[in-house]
């Protein structure tokens, strides 16, 4: 595996367990003619609270079913996930999933939609009315507020589900291409949105994209997973970017480009394995 080294830990922050933790992770799928697929295999992968971390990789190498293990939305095979020090059993409570697809109710306002999230906590309707009403103006839809989703851009729907999964102030965000469906210009937009409202008490992140140029952007380090099947983690990567940042202007940086030309040797690897592997060829 190649890495860039890590920033030194303070005690204090050495002495907290990870937000995520993922060891020996092995995760198999049942087929349909009775065979097996083995997705991912050994994964071991960690990410401290507070650090925002990318996971990248060929199609179907599996970044999406690591973050279905660690939202507990299914159960490896063998290894063990932990959430802030804890085994997890079943759903992850402690974390907001924000998936590739919208998850609004086309029935419901922004208003509602955001709303909605606090039902399962108990909130009274008047509080979390205010409460979501206070969210969608931090996420610049203030004027928005009565609009259904159909009524909306694809850039202001992924607002409004932003604010839908941070109004419940989850300790641990779980992202999958939350942005794809975007033009380059609204994903710049929504990245440097999601900078803005992390850096203010930076939960931990575990960001899947196909995006390298998106993924080191916004990360504190870039995992990189190999072509499947028994998918592993072959890189790491500290991204030595200072921050804040701004999306546009940190792609001009030199250091930008350098550590993606390392990142790029590594994924372009297995991008290329899994592209061979899906004509028939062998690439021995």
């Amino acid at each position: 595996m190649q890495a860039v080294s890590a920033a030194p830990e303070t005690a204090g922050e050495a002495a907290r367990p990870p937000a995520i933790s993922l060891a020996g992770i092995d995760i198999t799928f049942a087929l349909k003619d009775g065979g097996r697929y083995q997705a991912v295999k050994g994964v071991d992968l960690s990410v401290a609270p507070g650090e925002f971390v990318a996971v990248v990789g060929p199609t179907g190498c599996g970044k999406s079913t690591l973050l279905n293990a660690a939202a507990g939305l299914l159960q490896p095979s063998a290894g063990k996930v932990g959430i802030l020090g804890e085994g997890l059993a079943g759903i992850n409570l402690k974390a907001g999933y924000l998936f590739q697809l919208d998850a609004l109710m086309p029935w419901k306002t922004a208003l509602q939609n955001v709303a909605v999230a606090l039902e399962p906590q108990g909130v009274p309707a008047r509080e979390a009315e205010e409460r979501a009403r206070a969210w969608l103006a931090r996420v610049g839809l203030r004027a928005f507020t009565d609009r259904y989703p159909h009524m909306l851009s694809g850039g202001q729907k992924k607002r409004v589900a932003l604010a839908q999964v941070l109004i419940r102030d989850p300790k641990i965000l779980l992202m999958d291409e939350p942005f794809g469906p975007l033009d380059a210009q609204t994903r710049q937009i929504m990245g440097n949105l999601l900078l803005d409202l992390w850096a203010q008490d930076r939960k931990a992140v575990m960001f899947v994209t196909h995006d390298l140029e998106e993924a080191i952007s916004l990360s504190d380090r870039v995992v990189v997973m190999s072509a499947g099947p028994a998918a592993g983690i072959v890189g790491d990567y500290r991204v030595p970017l200072s921050r804040p940042r701004d999306i546009a202007d940190i792609r001009l940086d030199r250091d930008f480009h350098e550590i993606h030309r390392q990142i790029w040797q590594t994924l372009k690897v297995e991008v290329q394995k899994a592209y061979a592997a899906g004509e028939g060829r062998d690439m021995a």
